[in-house]
């Protein structure tokens, strides 16, 4: 683990549509002061428009993280905070010209490749990491998913990951200080069944999503009709199912890269903490409310 605090070795620009919202934006990462952290700067909307990456400026968690501070909003923070967090930068100032960051291949491979192509630069300040005094637990009875943080001498986290899927199965992810996020994390893409997208179209999500960002997991027989349908949502001409369940041919990163990705998810919510978690984290069916009310929790004790 790094001993000093670091920030980026340059600015990186990236361009794509928002999963949830469909909207193109471009967001350049830029190089921050020590002890600034990671802040959010809207400039569609002026200078001062900034939203800090801390857990209380959360303002929903509908199949992702959106972090807002009075009119300014930034939806789908999730990814770009774990890239940040997986590759040890400490401060960064992220700037944006919409209101979504652009989703890409769903995973936090083009930023991984781009930073990582550079030598974070050494800010010469010590890096203040988050001890916590006690444990840490939040679950949701209904769905009996939890997470405990507990005290411990390095970081790690583990995610357990069960939808009751014959196709996932039960799937399982480790990160510590000895893992390379940015191989074995960062590139893992998001991933949603098929039997609820016309929901999330319904409810106005998933507009700007696609066969190419994300996994579409086939837990059901599908109809001719019904593959016809979402061809059409799609734009597509043709889809087709794998026998393995994957919707188009896709081949899988990893065969649990669905868990990996649930792990790139969580690691990016943690940072919500406000920086660096000297932590144990645990976690049994992790989703962004549950992750986000953890850090919520995490904030109030260290207050």
């Amino acid at each position: 683990m790094h001993a000093n605090q670091q920030t980026l070795a340059r600015e990186y620009t990236f361009e794509g549509k928002g999963l949830h919202t469909g909207t193109t934006a471009r967001m350049t990462l830029k190089p921050a002061p020590a002890d600034s952290g990671i802040v959010f700067r809207r400039t569609d909307l002026g200078e001062d428009a900034q939203v800090r990456a801390l857990a209380e400026n959360v303002t929903s968690t509908a199949r992702s993280t959106t972090l807002a501070d009075g009119p300014v909003s930034v939806v789908t923070v999730e990814h770009v905070l774990s890239a940040l967090t997986g590759l040890g930068i400490d401060n960064a100032l992220i700037e944006i010209d919409n209101i979504e960051v652009p989703i890409l291949d769903g995973s936090a491979r083009f930023y991984v490749e781009a930073i990582g192509a550079d030598t974070p630069v050494d800010q010469g300040v010590p890096r203040a990491y988050i001890d916590i005094p006690e444990t840490v637990e939040v679950k949701d009875e209904k769905s009996g998913s939890w997470i405990r943080i507990e005290p411990a001498g390095a970081p790690s986290m583990d995610v357990t990951v069960d939808f009751n899927s014959r196709v996932l199965g039960v799937q399982t992810a480790h990160w510590d200080a000895g893992t390379d996020y940015a191989s074995e994390i960062g590139v893992c893409r998001t991933f949603v069944f098929f039997h609820e997208i016309e929901f999330l179209f319904k409810n106005n999500l998933i507009k700007g999503g696609d066969v190419d960002n994300a996994i579409v997991i086939v837990e059901y027989p599908v109809s001719d009709e019904q593959l016809a349908s979402l061809a059409g949502l799609f734009n597509r001409p043709a889809l087709k199912i794998t026998r393995s369940g994957y919707l188009n041919n896709l081949r899988l990163r990893f065969s649990n890269e669905c868990g990996r990705h649930k792990l790139l998810d969580l690691m990016g919510d943690m940072r919500l903490t406000g920086g660096f978690l000297n932590a144990r984290v645990t976690a049994y069916k992790p989703g962004h409310t549950l992750n986000t009310q953890a850090a919520k929790a995490l904030r109030a004790l260290l207050k």
